[in-house]
């Protein structure tokens, strides 16, 4: 009986993969290959502890809203513990030709004996995205 081995990596399809890498590479991931996929164009990038595949999707069509959505069901959001929310989200805002979305804005939250500060983001397509920092 065959196994799992190891985690490889999490798979983003985007309208825009050009402004996707943008997106990512400011929040500390760098690409490491860039592909193609079929006719589309694809890329692997790595950083804080993971892998990222972004796959450039012809004729997108908008994201379901899974953050407002309190019915939705599926994949929900990609979660990045920070040393400083309020620093990220303003190099965010000065290093991203448009800044984005905020979801939730920083909220303190306790979780078992641990407390955070959390907000959510979206990411340019609609992607939420949480951001934690421990207190």
């Amino acid at each position: 009986m065959s196994k799992l081995i190891q985690y490889h990596h999490i798979a983003i399809r985007t309208g825009n993969i050009h402004r996707a890498m943008e997106f990512y590479t400011v929040l500390g991931f760098a690409v490491i290959e860039r592909f193609t996929a079929g006719i589309t164009l694809a890329c692997w990038l790595e950083g804080l502890g993971t892998r990222l595949e972004l796959m450039q999707v012809p004729l997108p069509r908008p994201a379901p809203d899974a953050f407002g959505d309190e019915h939705y069901v599926g994949y929900y959001h990609l979660s990045f513990r920070v040393e400083n929310l309020e620093n990220l989200l303003n190099q965010l805002r000065e290093q991203l030709p448009e800044p984005p979305k905020v979801l939730l804005a920083p909220t303190p939250q306790t979780i078992g004996q641990k407390n955070y500060r959390v907000a959510f983001i979206q990411d340019y397509d609609g992607l939420p995205i949480e951001l934690m920092e421990i207190l």
